[in-house]
């Protein structure tokens, strides 16, 4: 292979590195953080300034200088983190947030797990191998007459 062949692979790579880099940066920028303190009149702040062009973010200033160090928040301290988007669910169970309506470890309530072969719909521990309104998975009910077995509806 010739060196200039080799240096133009070179040369591509190192813009598809800077290409990524430059994504991921601004895929991070756009998530939405929960501040501890924000209020209503802050958001509006925002969003106001935002409206008329002027810029709220501080790119190009290092996060290490920016952010001022403060505790995780936990929803035993801040029960609002919980239901923000992208939150696994609005119950807080032992400082995470969790959907009591369909957690395995937490079902129906905090610390009630379902065993091994069970899973939790609408709060309750069900097997899905065997339970006619839940057959192989939460509200999918058997047609009357017909029997759940591992998992399907009419099995045979």
């Amino acid at each position: 292979m010739k060196k200039s062949t080799a240096l133009k692979i070179w040369f591509m790579l190192a813009m598809l590195i800077a290409m990524v880099i430059t994504l991921s940066a601004r895929a991070e920028e756009e998530q939405v953080s929960i501040a501890e303190d924000i209020d209503d009149e802050e958001v509006e702040t925002v969003s106001s300034l935002e409206g008329q062009g002027v810029t709220t973010s501080l790119r190009g200033a290092s996060r290490f200088l920016t952010e001022k160090p403060r505790a995780a928040m936990t929803c035993d301290k801040y029960p609002r983190v919980c239901h923000a988007k992208g939150s696994p669910g609005p119950d807080c169970c032992k400082k995470k947030c969790v959907n009591v309506k369909t957690d395995k470890l937490n079902c129906g309530m905090c610390g009630k797990k379902c065993k091994y072969s069970e899973i939790c719909c609408h709060g309750k521990c069900v097997n899905p191998w065997n339970d006619k309104n839940h057959c192989g998975s939460c509200n999918n009910k058997c047609k009357k007459g017909s029997a759940c077995a591992y998992g399907m509806c009419s099995y045979a």
